[in-house]
């Protein structure tokens, strides 16, 4: 596991450092010198990019890591595994350009009466969708090699710079034009993808000649049925995370697309770590599964949902303790303090969805992997007739609860199975520690906020007063308390041996 750990290391303070450039472009850049609508704009074209290009490419992400393990031969560069994973996409591509030009007509009509700037750049969804695809693709290849760190750079950071800087040639001085601003979107995902690509052949390790001979009629089978079942549930599950989009952007206008987006993104946050663990652990878990390891496969579960339990609920207190300032910060703030709710909303979505992801993974690795189609029809049925039922009458939070209600039963429901078919348990008692953590400071911080507490009420500072000041001591203070309740009540061992390491360097 000693790669894991530091692979998984590395792409966390990729993920960070991907989030510090995010939050500057976000709060000191887009909001600044975009509109709300063009803020719409870039993440509806984003969005349907990332929804062409998963069901292009057929599952193959996902059946990288789960067939990997069949091709696996350092000699041999793995049979020309890599060949394939370079034919299938482009045949998914071309299908699913036919099927989106048939329903063209039906999307511009849906979109052009709140949303008629979209309408405009449309055309713009399909190379978009390309490079993302083929960037997906050879990331994925890069994960089963264990070298994960450079394709997570590219994404989190190099994507982020090179959007920051369209947005600056756009906004701040003037030099390119929408049509420039859209095509400059473009671009930068069609150099994340090329330098991927060329990472990948530095590593030596992949071969563009096919082995037809390792292919045996039962390989062949459980690929191709599982290709169909990825294809199926990709309807559904990649759907999911970019509805709440859709549904705004079409009910409600890309005005209020974009204020969304503002709330979603301080929402993702929570989800960094979840980011780099479960990319990492991931072959850890095919491979067991495969070896029907089931020990293994639940001890891996059981700590990966541990501490991104810890981690996703830390942050995501730390988001909403400092909400305030965050609008305060923001600016045209006051435009944006709209999705405040949404933030709280989204927040509970993201907690659980990092905490519960891996019980996804195990079912998907696993022979009863066809379960988690029904579980994700179920899912986005249900979020679809609540965002129906609810956006009229709630709006963007309407949207929220629709996200959040229609995780939270796919979860149970997945879990259950997990559970009954593979006798894994991905939860664990010092998960319930947390909560009680979590409860406890959330306690606090309504007492600092109320003035409950008299230690926090003779402070020369308030909410009112300083906000920034403020939320900087609440930050240090919780943050503190954490530390030391999480070490005493030994929560996590692996917690426990970080702070004793960093102890023993400070004496």
């Amino acid at each position: 596991m000693g790669i894991v750990i530091k692979q998984s290391i590395k792409g966390t303070i990729v993920n960070y450092l991907g989030v510090a450039i995010g939050f500057v472009t976000t709060f000191f850049i887009v909001t600044k010198y975009l509109t709300q609508e063009e803020i719409g704009l870039s993440r509806v074209l984003i969005d349907a990019g990332v929804l062409f290009a998963s069901f292009a490419q057929l599952g193959t992400s996902s059946s990288i890591i789960r067939f990997f393990p069949y091709f696996k031969d350092e000699n041999e560069k793995h049979h020309g595994f890599f060949f394939w994973t370079l034919i299938v996409p482009i045949v998914g591509f071309f299908l699913f350009f036919i099927v989106a030009k048939c329903l063209e007509g039906t999307i511009i009509h849906t979109f052009s009466k709140n949303s008629d700037l979209f309408v405009n750049y449309y055309r713009f969804v399909f190379p978009l969708a390309v490079f993302m695809l083929y960037q997906t693709v050879f990331e994925a290849n890069a994960n089963v090699l264990m070298r994960i760190v450079v394709p997570k750079f590219v994404r989190e950071v190099g994507v982020r710079v090179g959007l920051l800087l369209i947005y600056l040639l756009y906004g701040y001085w003037h030099v390119i034009d929408l049509d420039g601003f859209v095509m400059g979107v473009c671009i930068t995902y069609f150099l994340a993808a090329l330098i991927d690509f060329f990472y990948l052949l530095s590593l030596g390790r992949i071969s563009f000649k096919p082995d037809f001979k390792i292919f045996t009629k039962p390989l062949l089978k459980d690929i191709g049925f599982y290709t169909l079942f990825l294809l199926m549930n990709a309807v559904t599950v990649n759907v999911m995370p970019l509805l709440n989009t859709f549904f705004v952007s079409a009910g409600m206008g890309l005005s209020f697309t974009g204020i969304y987006a503002i709330a979603n993104y301080i929402a993702t946050v929570i989800e960094v770590p979840n980011r780099s663990l479960n990319a990492i652990v991931q072959p850890e878990i095919s491979e067991a599964i495969k070896n029907n390891d089931i020990d293994r496969a639940e001890t891996i579960c059981k700590s990966v949902s541990l501490h991104l339990m810890l981690s996703s609920a830390l942050i995501f207190l730390f988001i909403w303790i400092n909400i305030d300032a965050l609008f305060m910060l923001l600016p045209n703030g006051e435009l944006y303090e709209a999705g405040k709710s949404v933030v709280l909303i989204l927040g509970f979505a993201k907690f659980f969805n990092s905490t519960l992801f891996v019980s996804s993974s195990v079912l998907n690795y696993s022979k009863y992997y066809y379960w988690s189609l029904i579980f994700t029809i179920m899912l986005t049925t249900m979020a679809v007739v609540l965002n129906v039922l609810l956006i009229p009458h709630y709006g963007m939070d309407g949207a929220s609860l629709s996200h959040l209600i229609s995780y939270l039963t796919f979860y149970l429901c997945l879990l259950l199975v997990v559970r009954i078919k593979l006798n894994i348990n991905i939860l664990s008692e010092a998960q319930i520690k947390v909560l009680a953590l979590i409860a406890g400071l959330l306690l606090l911080n309504f007492g600092w906020v109320k003035g409950i507490f008299p230690l926090f009420t003779k402070l020369p500072f308030s909410l009112t007063a300083n906000a920034l000041i403020d939320a900087l001591v609440k930050s240090v203070f919780l943050m503190v308390v954490t530390v030391v309740v999480c070490y005493f009540w030994h929560i996590s061992e692996d917690v426990n041996r970080l702070i004793r390491k960093m102890l023993r360097k400070e004496s």
